[in-house]
């Protein structure tokens, strides 16, 4: 019995803590999917690793309040998108667009896999000439 109430609070615990509001929610459900999913992508500025979704802090309730009546007045969620990016920056993405002033950011990850790559072959290649051979006589 003990292991049957330590496996039921252990589901309630593990459950995704999110922070909005009962009272947010909008009523129309198709509207409100659309909102979790733009909550999603939209990083805290407060909390900077949590999305708007997941964030107990005031600005992002503001955030998500703004997405809300966005969807609201029939705006499209790239429409939402843009309007939060011009209001706090591409910051807030946790997705960035690909553009020329990004390019940095999302060739980094290639690049290193590249010149890791490339080193391991020459390890692997030459392997005794890489290692400082020592005798003892």
């Amino acid at each position: 019995m003990i292991i049957l109430r330590a496996f039921i609070l252990s589901i309630f615990l593990l459950q995704p803590a999110l922070a909005i509001d009962p009272g947010e929610a909008l009523s129309d459900p198709q509207l409100e999917t659309r909102a979790r999913a733009l909550s999603l992508e939209l990083r805290c500025l407060v909390c900077q690793n949590q999305s708007i979704d997941d964030s107990d802090a005031e600005l992002a309730r503001d955030l998500r309040q703004f997405v809300r009546q966005r969807l609201q007045a029939g705006e499209t969620d790239g429409q939402i998108r843009e309007a939060v990016v011009a209001r706090y920056g591409e910051f807030v993405l946790f997705r960035p667009q690909f553009a020329p002033h990004t390019f940095l950011l999302w060739a980094t990850p290639l690049l290193i896999m590249l010149i890791g790559g490339f080193w391991a072959y020459r390890m692997m290649r030459n392997p005794s000439s890489n290692r400082a051979e020592t005798r003892l006589d």
